[in-house]
């Protein structure tokens, strides 16, 4: 499975949109409150496991290890990790069911999970302002679980990794 992070919070930036011939108005704001999202799929089988957290550090890092593991528990897990510092904390926590590789620095583009971030803010974070951070979370969730087994395999199931398994 592929990890990563990503965070989604009230500030927003306005993204290209189409009109019915008039000029668009896109709502704004700067507000910074954000929560983060832990997440790991599967480019072959489309599983995921995904964790929304108020912080993204060891702690929560911790957290979501021990969800994957649990959501999983007959399963080995070969978890590939960027290099994030809670990624190779002394104080993590990795259960004996999940094994941790890095990929190397400054690679997102080997990291399909990436594309998962891509679409969840197509598909859920477009032009909106949102009035309180429980809203963020709601339409995150919501999104979240809009995403089929089949749209992951679809955007993540890159040739090298289907070849490689």
């Amino acid at each position: 499975m592929f990890q990563d992070e990503a965070g989604f919070g009230r500030i927003n930036t306005p993204k290209y949109c189409w009109t019915g011939g008039k000029r668009p108005s896109v709502p704004c704001h700067h507000i910074r409150e954000y929560r983060y999202v832990f997440g790991a799929v599967d480019p072959i089988s489309g599983d995921d496991c995904f964790l929304v957290a108020p912080q993204c550090n060891t702690v929560g890092m911790n957290v979501f290890l021990d969800t994957l593991s649990k959501q999983y528990p007959n399963d080995e897990i070969l978890l590939i990790c960027d290099g994030a510092a809670w990624h190779k904390s002394g104080t993590l926590v990795i259960p004996p069911n999940i094994h941790i590789q890095h990929i190397p620095p400054y690679t997102p583009e080997m990291n399909p999970i990436e594309q998962v971030w891509r679409e969840i803010r197509t598909r859920g974070f477009r032009n909106e302002v949102f009035k309180t951070l429980n809203d963020v979370i709601d339409r995150l969730c919501e999104t979240i679980r809009s995403i089929t087994p089949d749209v992951i395999r679809s955007i993540t199931g890159r040739e090298w990794i289907l070849s490689l398994f």
